[in-house]
C-alpha cells in the first residue's frame, strides 16, 4: 500500500501547481523506492522508459527549429498570408483547421499538425491576423481567447479524429484486451467505424462554436469603445 503514496505526490504536486515534469519525476522516484527498488534500479527504470518512448520527446528537436523560424519572422509572414484572403474570417479559418486536423488524424498523420509545430507559430498568428483585419487592434483578453480557440481546434480534431484510424494505440489496446480476456474476435475496424459518428458530432459541435467566434469578436469590438466612453 505504501507504493500508492506516489499517487498522493502527483495529486499534491498538481494541486499546488508545481512543475509537471518535476512532480511526475518525484512521484516515480517515491514509488520506486517504496516498492523496494534501489536508487540504481530506479534510475535504470527511468532510462528504460525514456529509451522505449523516444517519440514522446521528439518535441525537443522541433522546438529549436520553430524558435529559429519565429526569430526570422515566421509569425509575421503567417499574418501577411491570412490577410490576402478577405473572406476567410477567424471562425472560418479555425473551422477549416479543425476539419484538416481531424482528417489527418483519421489517416494516422498525428504529427502533421500540433500545438508546438503548427498552432503556436502558424495557426494562432493567422487566426489573430484574420481577427485584426476584421475588427482592428485586439485587446489582450480577446487575443488570448483567439489563441485558446485555436488550441482547442487542434485538440478536438486530434482527440476525436485519431480513434477513426485502425492502428491507433487505444484501439489496439482495447481489441487486444477484449480478445484475450473474453476470447472474442473483435476487429479494429469495428471500433473505428463506431468512432466515426462521434468524430462527426465533435466536428459539427465544435465547428459551430468556432464559427460563433466571429460574432463574439464583433460584440467585443462594439463593447470596447462603449466601455471607454462610459469611463470618460
Amino acid at each position: 500500500m505504501l507504493v500508492l503514496l506516489g499517487v498522493l505526490v502527483v495529486v499534491a504536486g498538481f494541486a499546488t501547481r508545481r512543475n509537471p515534469l518535476l512532480v511526475v519525476g518525484v512521484a516515480g522516484i517515491t514509488t520506486g523506492l517504496l516498492g523496494g527498488l534501489s536508487p540504481r534500479e530506479v534510475l535504470a527504470a527511468f532510462g528504460t522508459g525514456f529509451a522505449s518512448s523516444r517519440s514522446v520527446t521528439i518535441f525537443a528537436i522541433a522546438l529549436p527549429v520553430i524558435g529559429l523560424l519565429e526569430r526570422h519572422g515566421l509569425q509575421e509572414q503567417a499574418r501577411h498570408l491570412i490577410a490576402r484572403f478577405a473572406g476567410l474570417t477567424t471562425g472560418r479559418f479555425l473551422a477549416l483547421y479543425l476539419l484538416l486536423r481531424q482528417l489527418t488524424a483519421a489517416l494516422g498523420l498525428n504529427s502533421v499538425f500540433g500545438q508546438a509545430q503548427t498552432v503556436r507559430p502558424l495557426a494562432a498568428p493567422m487566426a489573430e491576423g484574420a481577427a485584426e483585419r476584421s475588427h482592428g487592434q485586439l485587446p489582450d483578453a480577446v487575443r488570448e481567447k483567439v489563441r485558446a480557440y485555436t488550441a482547442s481546434a487542434d485538440n478536438v480534431g486530434l482527440f476525436f479524429g485519431e480513434d477513426v484510424f485502425l492502428a491507433v494505440g487505444s484501439i489496439l489496446l482495447i481489441t487486444g484486451f477484449v480478445n484475450t480476456t473474453y476470447h472474442t474476435h473483435l476487429e479494429p475496424l469495428d471500433l473505428a467505424l463506431w468512432a466515426v459518428p462521434t468524430a462527426l458530432c465533435a466536428l459539427f459541435v465544435h465547428g459551430w462554436r468556432l464559427l460563433r467566434l466571429d460574432r463574439t469578436l464583433e460584440h467585443a469590438r462594439v463593447a470596447g469603445p462603449a466601455a471607454k466612453g462610459a469611463d470618460k
